[in-house]
């Protein structure tokens, strides 16, 4: 690159969190020094996409269009590789913002994962170099090859560029230039070649081609690289010369216009990690050509792990929107449902304005009408792998769902056009097997004939559901639970859904009849203990609603029940903590009359109704019900010195 003639020149620290992350990936994270090119080459295409649909938009942006490309500039001698479009550039403030610092949310996780990363790494368990691309800073990796980075830009529409450069180590400059050619040019001052560390030639002829056409021939845009040929003389006495021409090293060809037969699967692999940032091959790849009154073409993917910010409020999430080959907008949310916004992928339409808006996409008919198709086609994709009898499928059906499984359960709320194809496709902890979930289907295949319901129950953990005093009667009969765990079952499971004519069924609501056998026996132990029952529903008026026998235990003394539509308790914390106060929901306490707490507290109460004690041991039956359910104490003060009253009794 010739020098350029610089004023306002400024030197900067990086933060903190770039220098660590720049020690990371130079010297830790990458197995593959080759793929800087891939990063480099792909900003330098979403440059020109944006460079040409901004000259679609304003009128007035007075640019050069007819051209548009990626130059590669070598200088053996040098020792320099440059990478240069003529897309939209940056002005200084998006030089300083999207390179001199990492100005986005999660950086300190990101930095934890890569550090994890390394460390597996270094144990032989994993390689790190999965995990980089997924967080979006391929700029970086630039460093992995050079000991010096310089960038020159200019944006679109603007008179003064800016120079940017590093030695990847604290610090890096930033200086106005007048006369910099619109878009961007990055000049990677090379290292040594060492083919033993995998740092190739990069301004070999050979070594370039073969990673452009390894990574990027894809890509829409042509990418030119000046070459040298050797010309046959014209004459057998003649000698030949050498001259150089402009070789284009892509095939520019867009993957989900072309015969799926033509496509090969690394082909569709190195696409997904252009447009997703991620290093690991997808796990599934999806395509969809729709065609009638409004056409349009998909080219999708399942990704093999989730993102680490895949829960994170205000992620990027969506896929590509073209119109007509022309690049339109990155993460266009109204494609896809939020429920799958893991799914990356590009969508072509034919029948769209280039001049489309997000609001205007928002309200557009044939945009809902493509984006009810393609959750469609994800779904029965994900079916597919479930139901197929190759191995393979269903091991990245496991795969699927053990990595976006809490997100498309998501979907069980908010899209019920689709409830019944989600569950489906989903998988659930159950009291079958602690080793596999269970699908709904192979739930409901082991059911008995005179079962009505499928049973649930919900906690904050496996551990937690298991021990939990409302499984005793299901697990003494052998009665299938699911083991619902996410936050979000318990909202789906109060939505009414049913499967295969099926209702869910909590077992910590309303009564449970599990064939108890003597109608007879069961009223005689009702007026046995009808005395009790109604003094426990006085004495704890003030934290449960009633107080019945129960036919659910068989070794726990009582449980806390809730009645058929009340939230459960859980459900209120997670409705208190969206800011949504909710009246506090009083339950009903469950004795078992077979336990010999509540057989003695019986005995105790016909000799003498009056005793204070009574009261006392009432509140600690309540009080440790609670805490065997997980639940929070009303007054754990009060608690604490009822107990510690007890205990001293039972010391004289």
């Amino acid at each position: 690159m010739a020098e350029q003639v610089m004023q306002e020149s400024e030197t900067r620290e990086f933060q903190a969190e770039a220098k660590q992350l720049l020690r990371l990936m130079v010297h830790s994270i990458y197995s593959d020094k080759d793929v800087f090119l891939r990063e480099l080459l792909s900003n330098a295409s979403d440059a020109l996409d944006k460079l040409r649909l901004e000259s679609l938009v304003d009128k007035d942006l007075d640019v050069d269009t007819t051209d548009l490309h990626i130059q590669l500039e070598r200088d053996p001698a040098a020792r320099t590789l440059t990478v240069r479009d003529n897309g939209i550039g940056m002005s200084r403030e998006d030089v300083v913002g999207l390179i001199g610092t990492i100005a986005r949310s999660g950086t300190a996780e990101l930095l934890e994962k890569l550090k994890s990363a390394k460390e597996a790494q270094e144990a032989k368990q994993t390689q790190g170099s999965e995990l980089i691309g997924q967080f979006g800073v391929g700029f970086y990796s630039a460093f992995m090859v050079a000991d010096k980075v310089t960038v020159v830009t200019r944006k679109a529409g603007e008179s003064t560029g800016t120079r940017w450069e590093s030695e990847g180590e604290s610090t890096y400059t930033v200086a106005d230039v007048p006369d910099a050619p619109q878009g961007t040019a990055v000049t990677l001052h090379l290292k040594p070649v060492d083919t033993d560390d995998g740092m190739h030639d990069y301004t070999d002829t050979g070594v370039l081609r073969r990673i452009v056409t390894r990574y990027s021939d894809f890509l829409a845009w042509p990418i030119r690289m000046e070459v040298e040929r050797v010309k046959p003389a014209e004459d057998e006495d003649g000698e030949s010369t050498t001259v150089r021409e402009t070789e284009t090293l892509n095939s520019m060809k867009a993957l989900w216009a072309r015969p799926r037969s033509e496509v090969t699967d690394a082909e569709y692999h190195e696409f997904y990690k252009h447009i997703s940032h991620d290093w690991a091959d997808p796990l599934e790849t999806i395509r969809l050509q729709a065609e009638g009154t409004f056409e349009y073409q998909a080219l999708l993917f399942l990704p093999s792990r989730a993102p680490f910010d895949l829960f994170t409020r205000d992620a990027k999430r969506g896929v590509q929107l073209y119109v007509k080959r022309v690049f339109i907008m990155d993460d266009c949310e109204e494609l896809m449902p939020e429920y799958l916004r893991f799914v990356k992928g590009v969508v072509d339409a034919q029948d769209l304005s280039l001049n489309v808006s997000r609001e205007i996409l928002q309200q557009d008919r044939q945009i809902r009408a493509m984006q009810r198709r393609l959750a469609k086609k994800v779904l029965s994709t994900v079916s597919g792998l479930l139901n197929s009898d190759e191995q393979a499928d269903r091991d990245k059906y496991r795969t699927f769902w053990s990595q976006f499984g809490t997100c498309v359960k998501e979907g069980l709320v908010t899209d019920p056009d689709n409830r019944s194809d989600i569950l489906a496709i989903a998988s659930f902890d159950s009291t079958h097997s602690a080793e596999q979930q269970t699908t709904l289907a192979e739930y409901v295949e082991r059911m008995p004939d005179d079962q009505e319901h499928i049973y649930y129950l919900t906690g904050r953990s496996r551990e937690m559901v298991e021990k939990s005093p409302h499984m005793e009667a299901f697990t003494s009969k052998g009665v299938e639970v699911l083991i619902l765990t996410d936050q979000i079952d318990e909202m789906w499971v109060e939505s009414g859904a049913e499967f295969q004519g099926k209702t869910f069924r909590s077992i910590a609501k309303g009564e449970v009849d599990l064939d108890s056998g003597d109608d007879a026996a069961d009223e005689s132990v009702k007026e046995e203990f009808a005395g009790l029952l109604e003094w426990l529903r006085g004495a704890l008026s003030d934290h449960v609603k009633d107080v019945r026998l129960s036919s659910r235990l068989t070794t726990s003394p009582a449980c806390i029940v809730g009645d058929e539509g009340d939230m459960s308790p859980e459900l209120v914390r997670i409705y208190k903590q969206m800011g949504q106060p909710l009246p506090d929901i009083k339950r009903i306490l469950e004795i078992n009359p077979e336990h010999a707490l509540v057989t003695g507290l019986r005995e105790a109460h016909a000799k003498n109704a009056d005793d204070p004690s009574l009261a006392d041991i009432a509140h600690l039956l309540y009080g440790t019900t609670l805490l065997a359910e997980g639940e929070e104490l009303p007054d754990p003060h009060r608690f604490a010195q009822l107990l510690a009253g007890r205990l001293a009794d039972g010391l004289h």
